[in-house]
Order: structure tokens, then C-alpha cells, then sequence
């Protein structure tokens, strides 16, 4: 059953997108040295929502607390990135987000093992907004597998990835069977009739190449990425396959940043009965998601700061589909206009969201797949921060 008291507590629980937020943090050690440094950062989150299909979050109450550990030395570094998440009680659901090491084989070469960012699309976010765009939910962005990912740099301007992941970063703390966990990823169903998948052996890269600078103060990327990876289907024990790609540019003049991604997310799930979607899970929430369907991203923001060092504000609009190439399924589509302000160590960010066959702005289990073309709907979420 979907979970209804998810889409009440909110979705910005499903990103890290965020805009340039003020983070106070500490550290302990010095980076320049073999032994290194540890910098503990993070922050507590509260939220306020008006709905226009539901009267009942007109209230300020916990929403999130996050805590992030960067390691950095001579030629070692790692990151460990932990959150939990109050639906109806403190931390009723949480889970790890990244937990990995890496080796600076030179200063243009890495390799990073552990659970980590999964390098398709621009970056681990496709947007500035903390709700997130709809391809957060179709499994697409912000996702964070267990594998291994060598980066280097050929130059000054072309960035590459090559990464392989063993499978998804696994279920933490929550009620679901399979779901409690962060990224979007193929999940053990709670209703033992539906199909089990399991992704694995993916192979990941992406080329990010900075274009020539030919107006002063524009800089310009463009970049491509490949996911192919084995879907093992339990439940009748066949595998199928994932075959996605993506290509994005980047824009930054001045204060102004654009950013465009498209691509196609393309499944064989080998399910003779369901062959045109699949069961995803995250945040402790089971959904359907259309396996073909071309996806699109444009976010653009301003990013002002004071000159005395007061504040910073950072306006922001995203736009996102997920245009399902399956007869009578419907789109989904979800698109945010907001703003955050940064001051010392407190933020508040306003976000309004319209959403139309999206599973988390008055969706329901299918509306990622077939959808029921129901009208968009809209809702304001207010966000307060405290950063540490």
C-alpha cells in the first residue's frame, strides 16, 4: 500500500539539492598532512506545508537532521553522510547515504570505494531546489550505490568517470521490507505477488568537457553519461537489463547558472505480466515506474551575495519531466519555483511546487507509471535550517 503518511510529512526529504547554504562546520587534524584532517558538518531541518489537496500540515514541526564527515589527507579522503527523517516519530526512518574511502593516485587521478555518488548526469543533483525534480523519484539522480569509481582528469578541462557498482547501497531503518533507504532504487515489493528486481553489475561513466570561453565571464560544459546494468527478476528467475543515457550543459554568467539534462531510461525487466513498469523504492515508500521514458531537466538560479557578508539569497526555478514512450501512460511532470536566504548559521527556503502524476504531490502508487492524468496540483513548503 502506498504510503500515505509519507507524501504528509513532505519530499524534501529526497534531496540534497541545495543552493549556497551557509555551513558552519569543524575540523579537527590538517588536510596537507599524511595523517589529515576530519570536518563534521550537517544541519537540523523544520518545515511548514500548504496543500492545495490537503488541510492538515498548516503547522511547523522536525523534519530532517543530516550529519556529513569529509576525511581529506596528503592521499587518502573519504566522505560518510548519514540522515534521519521523523514521519510520525524522531528518526522513524533514516539511512545512510555515502560511506567511502578513496586514494589520490596523483593529483589527476582517483578511485573511490564504498558507497557513494553514481556519476550519471551533471552531478549527483540535477537541481537547486530541496524537493527535487521528478527524476530524483524515477531512480535517475541524487543516487548512491556500493561500487568502485575511478576519476581522472585529462586536462585542465575534461573530466572523466568509469565506475562499477556491486548493487544499490542497500534498506536501513524503517517499516518497509525493502524500501527504507535513500536512493531510488529496484526494491523486494511488500506484496509478495508482485515481481522482485534486483540491479547489479552496473557500469557507469560520464565525460564532462568545459567548452571554449568566447564572452568574458561565461563559462560553458557539456558533458554525456551511460548506466548499463544487469536486473536480476527473482521471481522468475530471468535477467533482464537497464540500458539509460543522459547528456548535459552548464551555464554560468556572472551570478546566473542553467542547467540542461536530457536523456532516456530504457528497462527489461523480463516480467511476462508487468512488462512495461517496475517496483522502485525509497524513503520507506514503494511506487511503480515506467520502464521507457525519455526524462528532461532545466534548473536555472541566481546566486546574490551581500557584499558586507550579511546573507546570501539564491532564487531558483526547475523544470523536470519524465515523458513515458509506453501507450496510455501518462507523464509525470514536477516543477519548482523558490528562493533560499543564508544567514550565519540559519536558512530559510520557500519553495512552490506543481506537480502532475507525480507519486509525492497528491500521486499515488502509479502515477510514475500508467498515471491517472489527474490535474497538477500545487503545494507550498516552508523550510528552516540550522547549520553546524
Amino acid at each position: 500500500m502506498f504510503k500515505f503518511k509519507y507524501l504528509a510529512i513532505n519530499l524534501t526529504l529526497l534531496s540534497i539539492f541545495y543552493p549556497q547554504m551557509t555551513q558552519a562546520s569543524s575540523q579537527i587534524g590538517d588536510p596537507q598532512s599524511n595523517l589529515g584532517a576530519l570536518t563534521f558538518s550537517g544541519w537540523l531541518r523544520a518545515n511548514i506545508q500548504d496543500k492545495n489537496y490537503s488541510n492538515d500540515e498548516h503547522k511547523l514541526k522536525f523534519d530532517a537532521a543530516k550529519l556529513a564527515i569529509q576525511y581529506d589527507a596528503t592521499q587518502f579522503f573519504g566522505n560518510f553522510e548519514y540522515r534521519c527523517y521523523q514521519f510520525d516519530e524522531i528518526c522513524d526512518f533514516s539511512s545512510l547515504v555515502n560511506a567511502n574511502l578513496g586514494y589520490k593516485i596523483n593529483p589527476s587521478n582517483r578511485i573511490t570505494i564504498g558507497i557513494q555518488d553514481v556519476p550519471f548526469g551533471p552531478g549527483r543533483g540535477w537541481s537547486t531546489n530541496w524537493f527535487g525534480d521528478i527524476t530524483v523519484t524515477s531512480g535517475l539522480s541524487d543516487i548512491h550505490h556500493l561500487g568502485v569509481n575511478f576519476n581522472t582528469q585529462l586536462s585542465d578541462d575534461t573530466t572523466i568517470d568509469l565506475a562499477y557498482f556491486v548493487r544499490d547501497a542497500g534498506s536501513y531503518v524503517g517499516d518497509s521490507k525493502n524500501a527504507a533507504r535513500y536512493s531510488a532504487s529496484y526494491v523486494n515489493p511488500n506484496d509478495p505477488n508482485e515481481t522482485r528486481l534486483q540491479e547489479k553489475n552496473m557500469l557507469v561513466s560520464r565525460i564532462d568537457q568545459k567548452l571554449p570561453q568566447w564572452i568574458d565571464g561565461l563559462n560553458l560544459s557539456a558533458g554525456g553519461s551511460y548506466w548499463y546494468s544487469q536486473l536480476d527478476n527473482k521471481t522468475n528467475n530471468q535477467t533482464g537489463h537497464r540500458n539509460s543515457w543522459a547528456i548535459f550543459s552548464r551555464a554560468h554568467y556572472n551570478n546566473f547558472n542553467l542547467t540542461l539534462t536530457t536523456g532516456r531510461n530504457k528497462i527489461k525487466n523480463k516480467d511476462l505480466l508487468q512488462p512495461n513498469y517496475s517496483v522502485m523504492g525509497a524513503f520507506d515508500t514503494n511506487y511503480y515506474v515506467a520502464n521507457d521514458a525519455d526524462f528532461y531537466a532545466i534548473d536555472i538560479n541566481y546566486a546574490y551575495k551581500d557584499p558586507n557578508g550579511r546573507f546570501n539569497l539564491t532564487p531558483y526555478a526547475t523544470y523536470s519531466l519524465y515523458n513515458k514512450n509506453i501507450d496510455d501512460y501518462k507523464d509525470s511532470t514536477r516543477h519548482t519555483i523558490g528562493a533560499q536566504l543564508d544567514v550565519k548559521k540559519f536558512s530559510f527556503a520557500t519553495e512552490y511546487i506543481f506537480g502532475k502524476n507525480d507519486p509525492f504531490i497528491n500521486g499515488n502508487m502509479q502515477s510514475l507509471s500508467i498515471a491517472d492524468n489527474k490535474p497538477t496540483h500545487k503545494m507550498l513548503n516552508l523550510l528552516f535550517f540550522y547549520n553546524f
